[in-house]
């Protein structure tokens, strides 16, 4: 039986592993907590940390294709283990630039694929001669993750409070919405796209409070995202599924934000709002099967489950939330809580729009 491999035991991991069961593979996890989310299910958990060299390498060794559910993994650890022959989806020089904002930004930029205007920022001492860029946000270039490394600059007054790495700093947008897209791509070339879906975030925090799929966009519109998605995936020929976020301008246009190369909070509706999940998908494309289904089985409105202070795992609502028709939870199997740190989610569905704001009622 082939073996899987995941860099980090999460809730992502959870996830597909909780999929991955339908087939006949094994799933073997590599995280640094040993309480992680997969602990208790995988096949076989790997204690370790993700940015070492000597770990990551060891582990990759045992397993058949080795992918991630973070970004932050030791790259060069992966490279060896592509010159030594091992399969390894993402391939590591994707991983590697998406690990860097700056990076990423080029790329879009040499692909003339629309995204907010940008300038690097080596050292607090260059942004004052950016004032006029203001109001913008100043992105940390590595180490960025579920709203960190981000902060708004309103005026030069906040150069004060600005980061000391390396970034870039991206001009605001006037924004009717933000969207994600899904692409799916497998070893032969298939590539499968998903509908968007709008987010809303928690700005307080960074991170998306609520999304509903799919998000009704002109057939001009749906072609203008998924020729974009096939684009970038065909250049960096990435194999997997990636997650990608779009500024709406008020003025219709789409405008690349971020990339993940990897299942995304973005697509946790899919579990039930499609007709192949984005768990099944990746599975699906980093071992060269046929990709499945990206249609709708209906209208679908995801919210994540926040913790709302540090401590032991209280569940509050449990009842009430699983009295309502068409709910769905998905518990992280988290044994401790913090302040903006994701717990689960919740997932309602219903045939039409008009049924699910009903539900939510």
């Amino acid at each position: 039986m082939k073996t899987i491999g995941i860099l980090g035991g999460g809730q992502l991991g959870r996830m597909f592993i909780q999929n991955a069961l339908n087939y006949p593979y094994n799933i073997h996890i590599l995280d640094p907590d040993r309480e992680a989310p997969c602990a208790g299910i995988a096949h076989e958990f790997w204690v370790g940390k993700l940015t070492d060299f000597e770990t990551v390498y060891q582990f990759g060794k045992t397993v058949d294709v080795l992918t991630i559910e973070i970004e932050n993994v030791n790259v060069d650890a992966l490279d060896r283990l592509v010159a030594e022959g091992k399969t390894v989806y993402p391939q590591p020089h994707i991983i590697r630039l998406i690990q860097d904002k700056r990076a990423q930004k080029l790329f879009l930029k040499r692909l003339q694929i629309p995204t907010a205007d940008f300038v690097l920022i080596d050292s607090p001492e260059a942004l004052p001669a950016h004032a006029e860029f203001l109001p913008a946000f100043q992105k940390l270039a590595v180490g960025g993750y579920d709203g960190k490394g981000v902060k708004r600059l309103h005026t030069s007054a906040d150069f004060a409070q600005a980061f000391t790495e390396p970034s870039l700093l991206e001009k605001a947008v006037d924004m009717r919405t933000e969207i994600a897209v899904m692409v799916a791509r497998n070893p032969s070339g298939e590539i499968a796209v998903y509908p968007a879906v709008e987010m809303v975030f928690d700005h307080a925090l960074n991170l998306i409070d609520y999304q509903c799929a799919p998000y009704m966009l002109q057939p001009h519109e749906q072609a203008t995202v998924e020729g974009i998605a096939r684009k970038i995936v065909e250049n960096l020929d990435f194999v997997g599924v990636l997650a990608i976020e779009f500024f709406v301008t008020k003025e219709g246009e789409f405008l690349v934000n971020e990339m993940a190369p990897r299942p995304h909070n973005s697509g946790h509706q899919t579990i039930e709002g499609n007709i192949c999940s984005q768990f099944d998908q990746h599975l699906r494309a980093i071992m060269d099967l046929p990709l499945g289904s990206t249609a709708s089985r209906g209208y679908a409105l995801m919210y994540n489950l926040i913790g709302e202070e540090d401590g032991t795992v209280v569940y509050v609502g449990l009842e009430a939330v699983l009295g309502r028709q068409g709910v769905y939870l998905h518990l992280y199997g988290k044994t401790h809580t913090r302040i903006g740190r994701k717990m689960g989610h919740i997932t309602l569905i219903a045939d039409t729009m008009a049924e699910l704001e009903e539900s939510l009622a």
